[in-house]
């Protein structure tokens, strides 16, 4: 019998994930639903991986029941200061990543039903979480809003700092596909623009080529994201989440325009 030496690693909201004799990465899923999150990363990365610029997770099932599934260690650590060249590194990725096919993404299981579940999370927080914001008003704008984002772009789904990999100052990877959808392609970049340093934010702009429009809606899905963190303290049971998700919402919702965000840290 041959045993294997496996360390966790993280707990996110969906997956728990080990190195596996510092080699692998094994995840598991935390709820039912996030089965066939998996699953889809499973049949979509290995065709999706060729075609980006960096290296990025490609996993296949090790076990079926319970599920889980394996992928080779993307090398590297938390990102630390970032710098332009990370901006112009990251730039290069999405727009990679926001010119593949699309309709050859959903044939191979990428979800392409953005809008009907924006819809079904729009109701969720108009019906849960809106009550709970101070500025109605301002919130109801808010929500209306995205009603009117496209969805024709295959986008990562949620991009952000834990999810970008260095290594001797390099970035090396970008994991964690399980949010990937075709989309609003400024929801990838709403993090980027409205919550990184000028000097990142400014070099991803430049080398992906934002458009006004692009950052008009980035601004849009960067004050909406803290309403999923309300959600997900909600359905969890965890008090601080829902806290500090509503002063994320309360802190996000003052920001009244784009040069307001624009190099925010």
């Amino acid at each position: 019998m041959i045993y294997f030496e496996a360390v966790e690693v993280t707990q996110g909201w969906d997956s728990v994930a080990a190195l596996v004799d510092d080699r692998w990465i094994e995840r598991r899923p935390r709820r039912p639903e996030v089965v066939e999150l998996l699953m889809m990363e499973t049949a979509v990365m290995p065709w999706l991986a060729p075609q980006l610029p960096m290296k990025v997770p490609v996993p296949w099932v090790v076990s079926a029941d319970p599920l889980v599934v394996r992928h080779e260690a993307v090398s590297g650590g938390p990102v630390g200061e970032l710098t332009a060249a990370h901006g112009r590194a990251i730039g290069g990725f999405l727009r990679a990543l926001h010119r593949v096919d699309v309709a050859e993404a959903i044939a191979r299981g990428l979800p392409g039903r953005a809008t009907v579940e924006r819809e079904a999370f729009m109701a969720r927080f108009r019906e849960v979480v809106l009550p709970m914001v101070a500025d109605r008003d301002l919130a109801t704008a808010l929500l209306d809003s995205v009603g009117g984002l496209p969805a024709d772009t295959v986008v990562h789904g949620d991009l952000g700092p834990e999810h970008l990999l260095a290594e001797e100052g390099e970035l090396t990877g970008v994991i964690d596909f399980s949010d990937a959808h075709v989309g609003d392609r400024a929801l990838d970049l709403s993090w980027i623009l409205y919550g990184t340093s000028r000097v990142f934010a400014d070099a991803v702009a430049d080398e992906y080529g934002v458009s006004e429009q692009e950052r008009d809606r980035a601004l849009v899905w960067h004050r909406l994201g803290p309403w999923h963190e309300v959600l997900h303290g909600l359905d969890t049971g965890d008090p601080s989440s829902v806290e500090a998700g509503l002063k994320g919402v309360a802190e996000r919702l003052a920001l009244g325009s784009r040069s307001a965000g624009r190099g925010a840290l």
